[in-house]
């Protein structure tokens, strides 16, 4: 009995431990949840903001829907695709941009973006490309 006592009292203070360890190990714990509803899309870094029409590129959207970013992407792990980082608020973009729940404006189709000049190709995941591809 005292043996089954010291087994459990140990099994549950590993499995805390490594509960607690997955928690901090985790950049993301407490932000992941339900990806903003953005009507051209988020930014691809935390908090995830709503990214203005133009940002992305036709090729980040698959009938007329986001394939995502972040936590939340649902692209290949090869998927590349391109952005104009003068809309990225990293770049010091501080222009409209759409909130949460807003829908796509009639008039901005996602498939064809009108003078789209992407100069950055990223991963959906936070990081640039290493080269530019036209």
């Amino acid at each position: 009995m005292v043996k089954f006592r010291f087994l459990s009292v140990a099994v549950l203070t590993a499995l805390s431990l490594s509960a607690e360890a997955a928690n901090a190990a985790s950049p993301l714990a407490g932000e992941a949840g339900a990806p903003p509803d953005c009507p051209y899309g988020y930014y691809d870094h935390a908090p995830y903001s709503c990214a203005p029409y133009g940002y992305y590129g036709p090729e980040w959207f698959a009938k007329g829907a986001f394939i995502g970013a972040g936590p939340w992407f649902h692209g290949p792990k090869t998927f590349h695709g391109h952005v104009d980082n003068h809309f990225d608020e990293h770049h010091g973009y501080k222009g409209p941009a759409p909130s949460p729940g807003d829908k796509p404006e009639p008039g901005k189709p996602l498939d064809k973006i009108a003078h789209f000049n992407g100069n950055e190709v990223r991963d959906g995941r936070g990081h640039q490309s290493a080269q530019l591809k036209h």
